[in-house]
């Protein structure tokens, strides 16, 4: 088995290379950073910097010396790493509360460096990270700026320690993004590099704190400027800032020819010691690794003669190593079922009776075979690292299930088609596919279940037990979209598993809701979601959606007759004219001789109809008005004005008519979406429960646009003309699944704009849908739902929400969930209630769109 180094005494010592202790969390224990010297030393690496964040006298308080016990403690440690030939680097953090200019402060901490030096460190580092830029005003007077006065501080310290060999520096400003206005032009850095001690080296996170590449460019930059060359504190695989990932990748996308123009690197790794292996295994390989094979300074065995650096080998490598040591028993403290030593008071009570000489159980012919843990495999913990990858990309396979899980929703309409066809088997067949990888998860989990290794296992049992949960809500998701999920009385599901009919039901259990509070405020922000994996084709234009205004006319006209004009080769001579043309003047009309049927849309167009008041939109780009959309919020009064016959079956629950037209120059259909979504929060502000649109069947891109906002079904209008087409939906369904941009009036803030939503969603990958009705005297409720009886006043729970007042208006909430593209739009969505009290939405949010589902979440 190959290891990526030899000893730490093989190779130069001027490269500094290793681990920092340096997150914020629980300190490793004596013995996890004993069994690290002992990696660092088999992996060729030879420094530890010892620097928790949460040891209260290495940060809070600073000042006060050891005790007798904890001198003990660090005096075993650093005589440890000295075992190891591992360099014993002792940082302490004084910036939180010190006073540069007060001479007792500084003698404090010259007497806590000594202590330390006492107990045999010869190695020290002063920390000015993550601390206020204010200095108090003592120091004000004794300094010219922050960076004097750290620099004055840590040269005297220096010095006081007759100048080590190894002295780190890190400052306030320790990456690329906290300088201002930029590192070349940074008072900070300037004043560091020109003052602080030539021999005194200073940390660097890179461009970032959590650097996602570190370039060679970057590093000559920053280089200049401190007049030496940093020792890069990487914090690529530190999860402080998030306790629900991991990062189990490898070392990457720091290229080798950094390493000649570094001082050194330390990975600030995981908080969780045991899984730290890969992270710091791949790390030691890289640093085995340069451009120039003459420059190398560890020796090499012959396997090991590939002198470039690849990530993906050097993660095979660690993987291969880990695998033993999860199959390893002899773990620190002794094997897995070791025996424990009474206690004084155990041995005065009676021992357990066992039956002597019993033979092990056999199951009979009809009984359940014994349960067999199987063995966990290189296999497993590659997709182990795959999905717990890096800060900022997921592995290939994780990439994989959520690009398919984006395509299955997004296609989920296929699922259920009646007619077997090209599309719907290729969902059948990428959702067995899904399945099949879900199943890979839940086996890798199994397994490592079972590993002998428990101290591993019981740092990455919360991380597997999460994914395994979130994977299987999707799985379950998927299932009931392609209708293959039928629940079965007395099966039992674990609680990492639940199907699909349990997280829809009314009361579903508390696995549904990811992450608590802190996934509650997540879900509310508009960048939840790597938005690289499904991202959108950048605008190529700026739209702007404005109302209407009297001088418009001209050119709302001109969009009409143009699109007329293209239909009209396709237009038969009894065509049955549409109400909306009637919002244009009858100039137009004039030239259609052949068209002798008046409607609302012919007298709508021809100015004999004008729109509703704020139901007037127009869309510009830079060329000019390049849209519209107009609405009637009571079609029927419209028809009666111009003795237009409309279908009783329409008016009853569509009372409301829109017509919108988009120029061909415009292909990005979001600003479209806008525009409509405008026009019906303004007609909705009216009352109106539903609209519809006329449209010809020649008509092709309009069709085609309002079919993919999926709330518009066709309306069947029994006598209707054959070259007449209606589409309706309700305004409510419109807004909360079909336009992603419309504004929304809820929980007492009347908002306009363009994006503004109710949202309440269970994870990642499934979502509540909201619908929030009015109450009106007659109103209907939904098809299938109840009609709630409320008087004015009157408080109600329905569907576990109580009624909010808006304007003194009763507002009636409505709960209802449906998984985003579940439905298909030919029927009524399976909608049942939401029944926990206490996930009532009570905030509106704003969220850009990112994709173009069937049902869009709300």
């Amino acid at each position: 088995m190959s290891e990526p180094g030899g000893t730490a005494a093989s190779r130069t010592r001027s490269f500094i290379s290793g681990v920092v202790e340096g997150f914020y969390g629980r300190p490793w224990t004596m013995e996890q950073r004993r069994q690290l010297f002992k990696r660092e030393q088999k992996w060729g690496l030879n420094t530890y910097l010892y620097a928790p964040k949460d040891d209260y006298k290495h940060r809070m308080y600073w000042r006060d010396l050891y005790s007798v016990e904890e001198a003990e403690q660090l005096k075993a440690l650093i005589s440890a790493a000295k075992e190891h030939d591992v360099e014993f680097i002792y940082a302490i953090s004084p910036g939180l509360d010190i006073t540069f200019s007060n001479p007792k402060e500084v003698s404090a901490l010259k007497m806590k460096l000594d202590q330390v030096r006492e107990f045999g460190c010869r190695s020290f580092s002063l920390l000015f990270d993550d601390i206020d830029l204010e200095m108090c005003p003592a120091d004000k007077q004794a300094f010219s700026s922050f960076a004097h006065a750290q620099v004055a501080i840590t040269n005297q310290v220096y010095q006081h320690l007759g100048e080590p060999q190894t002295f780190l520096f890190c400052p306030t400003d320790y990456c690329a993004a906290m300088c201002t206005p930029s590192v070349s032009r940074s008072a900070y850095l300037h004043t560091v590099g020109d003052t602080l001690h030539p021999s005194i080296d200073v940390l660097w996170t890179g461009p970032k704190v959590v650097s996602h590449v570190i370039s060679v460019e970057s590093i000559d930059e920053v280089s200049s400027v401190l007049k030496r060359a940093p020792v890069i504190w990487d914090n690529i695989h530190a999860n402080d800032y998030d306790p629900q990932r991991l990062f189990l990748g490898p070392f990457k996308d720091r290229p080798s020819e950094l390493i000649p123009k570094l001082k050194g690197v330390l990975t600030n790794p995981n908080c969780e010691f045991y899984p730290n292996f890969v992270a710091i295994h791949t790390l030691a390989t890289w640093c085995k690794s340069t451009a120039d094979p003459g420059q190398r300074d560890v020796e090499m065995s012959d396997e090991d003669q590939d002198h470039s650096y690849s990530p993906q080998k050097a993660l095979s490598l660690a993987l291969t190593d880990w695998l033993q040591e999860f199959l390893n028993t002899d773990q620190p403290g002794g094997p897995r079922s070791s025996p424990t030593r009474p206690t004084k008071g155990s041995l005065d009570e009676e021992p357990m009776q066992t039956d002597v000489g019993v033979s092990p159980y056999v199951p009979g012919p009809g009984d359940n075979a014994l349960y067999t843990a199987e063995p966990l495999t290189l296999e497993d913990l590659n997709l182990l690292s795959e999905l717990f990858y890096l800060p900022y990309e997921y592995g290939p396979t994780a990439k994989t299930m959520l690009q398919e899980l984006h395509w299955l929703k997004t296609n989920s309409r296929a699922a259920s088609a009646s007619a077997e066809t090209d599309q719907t088997a290729e969902w059948h067949s990428r959702a067995q596919r899904f399945d099949k990888m879900c199943e890979a998860v839940v086996q890798m989990f199994n397994r490592l279940s079972n590993a002998p290794n428990r101290r591993i296992l019981y740092d990455l049992y919360d991380y597997i037990c999460d994914i395994k949960s979130g994977v299987g809500l999707a799985r379950a998701h998927i299932k009931a979209l392609g209708k293959r999920e039928k629940p079965t009385n007395g099966i039992r599901w674990g609680r990492g598993g639940p199907p699909s009919a349990q997280v829809m039901n009314g009361d579903p259990e508390p696995w549904g809701f990811r992450g608590g509070l802190s996934g509650e405020f997540q879900r509310m922000l508009p960048c939840h979601g790597n938005r690289d994996l499904f991202r959108n084709p950048p605008m190529t234009a700026v739209y702007t959606v404005r109302p209407y205004c009297p001088g418009d006319e001209m050119e709302v006209q001109s969009i009409f007759k143009e699109m007329q004009r293209e239909a009209a080769g396709k237009v038969a001579t009894t065509v049955q004219p549409l109400i909306s043309d009637g919002f244009f003047h009858l100039e137009f009309q004039r030239h259609r001789s052949d068209i002798n049927v008046r409607t609302t849309s012919t007298s709508l167009s021809a100015g004999e109809l004008l729109p509703s008041s704020q139901c007037a939109f127009v869309l510009e780009d830079e060329m000019g008005v390049c849209g519209y959309a107009l609405g009637l919020t009571n079609v029927g009064q419209a028809a009666a004005k111009i003795q237009r016959a409309l279908w009783e079956s329409i008016l009853g629950v569509y009372p409301s008519l829109i017509t919108m037209q988009v120029l061909p120059r415009v292909t990005d259909p979001a600003p479209a979406k806008r525009m409509i979504g405008c026009l019906l929060s303004s007609i909705k502000s009216s009352g109106s429960r539903g609209v519809f649109c006329e449209l010809r069947p020649t008509d092709r891109r309009m069709l085609e646009f309002y079919t993919k906002l999926s709330s518009f079904h066709p309306i069947p209008l029994a006598g209707a003309p054959q070259d007449v087409i209606a589409m309706g939906t309700s305004i409510h369904e419109f807004i909360l699944l079909g336009a992603k941009h419309a504004p929304v009036q809820c929980e007492g803030h009347d908002v306009g704009g363009d994006g503004p939503r109710v949202l309440l969603r269970l994870q990642r990958h499934y979502h509540l849908v909201v619908r929030v009705r009015h109450k009106l005297e007659g109103g209907e409720a939904p098809r299938g739902v109840e009609r709630p009886h409320v008087s004015d006043g009157e408080v109600a729970e329905v569907g576990g929400a109580g009624e909010q007042q808006v304007g003194g208006t009763p507002l009636v909430c409505r709960l209802l969930i449906a998984l985003v593209a579940g439905a298909p739009r030919q029927e009524e969505p399976a909608l049942e209630t939401l029944a926990p009290r206490r996930r009532l939405v009570d905030q509106v949010t704003w969220e850009e769109e990112e994709e173009e589902s069937g049902c869009q979440q709300a």
